[in-house]
């Protein structure tokens, strides 16, 4: 009979795509160095995990549930965390590329990005209130009706928000970086001044 529960358990250098991973709940796992590219993640449960130096890149996360779940120095290429399950969805990206990864109508409050490369993601009608963008790039990321009241953009660069189709309460901007949320306007603004 198969295990359906791991806890407390390092997976370190493991290819998935060659032996899938076992459909299961896991709990305080440590997964390291290990593949997971075009996986289908679909149905399992991770709670209080770390993934590290892993490549998530196009799994499938329908109905995956991710609980304070870390993500650190991750390749994580075309994900749908909308698909995922919405229930205590938590998670944080510390030095992660999440290019063109899909969020859409998701609530990811209080999310911590650090460190990421957030090339085209789409943020659209997405609850991001209270997160925080350190040190992140947003080139081409997509917020269009997102809620960002409250989240922290000081030290991230390229994004563009346009403050007519988001809610921008208390949201936190550097004064270099500005233009993002003017670019609409077709405005000069002199960087050197």
């Amino acid at each position: 009979m198969k295990q359906s529960y791991f806890s407390d358990e390092d997976f370190e250098s493991k290819d998935f795509t060659q032996l899938p991973l076992e459909k299961s709940e896991y709990e305080n796992c440590t997964f390291r160095n290990c593949n997971f590219e075009y996986g289908n993640l679909s149905g399992f449960s991770f709670t209080d995990c770390e993934f590290i130096e892993c490549n998530l890149s196009m799994a499938k996360l329908v109905k995956t549930a991710f609980h304070n779940v870390i993500f650190k120095e991750c390749k994580m290429f075309g994900l749908q965390f909308n698909d995922c399950n919405a229930f205590g969805l938590s998670f944080t990206f510390d030095g992660s590329a999440l290019h063109n990864s899909v969020f859409y109508k998701t609530s990811v409050k209080k999310t911590f990005f650090k460190n990421s490369k957030l090339i085209e993601v789409d943020f659209t009608e997405c609850d991001l209130s209270n997160a925080v963008f350190n040190n992140c790039d947003l080139s081409g990321a997509v917020f269009y009706g997102t809620n960002l009241e409250k989240t922290d953009f000081r030290t991230s660069i390229n994004y563009s928000i346009d403050p007519a189709l988001n809610r921008l309460k208390k949201a936190k901007f550097s004064l270099s970086e500005i233009h993002g949320l003017l670019y609409k306007l077709d405005i000069e603004i002199d960087k050197n001044s």
